[in-house]
């Protein structure tokens, strides 16, 4: 049952729409509890601006989580500079990462069975001086893993990737035998783990035009990407490809595969989000604990404003609780 998962939910950039999502959630009836790392102060802002009538109560570890339509827990995290809907500061990028460690080491020490995470704005982290390349990157330093996975998902398709947040002129280097297989591996290992899926099928995309013409529109395919799926197949994966991007997104295909493997980000994402933008989730595949996020960024344009969609967020929490619920079924 749901009852037993509670996850920690971070409010990302406070001038985005990530605060105003998660009060906006609250408004309605859930079972999985949620509590919302971020500064008190900047949800009772919002509310405030918005006019939404949330109880919010302080929370720390061992204390009952709110669960009553218009109630929120909210484990408080301090540092904010500015709260002003729509206005990036670079003063609030160390509460912002404060706020995702917080979660993490929450959900490695038990606290939380797995977190999920409103956006973030990397570019103003950035201007802050801190290196920050997104989510996925920062969770697995932080949780000493060699190797991590990002995977969109909607009902109907999910797409993981080989590369993540690269230029695209560092794509076809980073495509290497080893990381494909390493992905590759924790795919279908997370699949099982937290999907139900016992022989997961994956079809996986060639790097170049036509998967390569045969070697005449680049050789990716078959020096690098076709060795490590024969690799893989010996392992017992269930894997077909490389296939041309431009027709593996087709019902032919995808009817008889439970997930794709793109080699970049930009490859596979752009079809997953026009199919589902709105209901899609974004899940960290390799780590030690459970973390999903919406599919969008942070609508600066849409902050204050209460138009934000709570869709990616409500799905983002459905499926990090009912991983957290595999998991708990699995080790049980």
């Amino acid at each position: 049952m749901t009852e037993s998962v509670c996850l920690a939910l971070t409010a990302g950039e406070p001038a985005g729409i990530g605060p105003e999502l998660c009060l906006q959630w609250a408004a309605g009836e859930r079972e999985a509890g949620v509590v919302v790392v971020a500064s008190q102060d900047l949800l009772e802002s919002r509310a405030k601006q918005l006019g939404l009538d949330v109880t919010l109560t302080p929370w720390q570890p061992g204390n009952p989580v709110a669960r009553g339509a218009g109630e929120l827990s909210v484990y408080p995290v301090s540092g904010l500079a500015s709260s002003q809907a729509g206005e990036l500061d670079v003063d609030n990028s160390a509460y912002v990462v404060k706020t995702l460690e917080t979660a993490a080491k929450g959900c490695l020490d038990g606290t939380f069975d797995g977190m999920v995470t409103a956006p973030v704005h990397k570019g103003v982290i950035n201007d802050a001086g801190i290196a920050f390349s997104g989510h996925t990157e920062y969770l697995q330093e932080l949780c000493g893993v060699e190797r991590v996975v990002m995977m969109l998902a909607t009902e109907e398709l999910r797409v993981a990737l080989v590369t993540t947040h690269l230029p695209l002129k560092d794509v076809a280097a980073a495509v290497t035998p080893e990381r494909i297989c390493q992905v590759a591996r924790i795919l279908d290992h997370d699949l099982k783990a937290f999907f139900g899926l016992a022989r997961p099928r994956i079809l996986v995309t060639g790097l170049n035009p036509h998967a390569g013409e045969g070697g005449h529109l680049g050789r990716e395919e078959i020096e690098v990407i076709e060795p490590a799926l024969a690799k893989l197949r010996s392992e017992g994966l269930t894997l077909t490809g490389p296939l041309p991007a431009d027709t593996l997104f087709t019902p032919h295909w995808l009817d008889q595969a439970d997930a794709v493997l793109a080699m970049y980000h930009d490859q596979g994402l752009p079809v997953l989000k026009y199919q589902g933008f709105g209901r899609a989730v974004n899940i960290t595949l390799g780590l030690p604990i459970v973390r999903t996020s919406v599919d969008h960024g942070t609508a600066l344009d849409l902050a204050g404003t209460g138009r934000a969609d709570r869709g990616s967020l409500q799905t983002a929490i459905r499926v990090a609780s009912e991983m957290v619920l595999s998991r708990k079924g699995a080790a049980s």
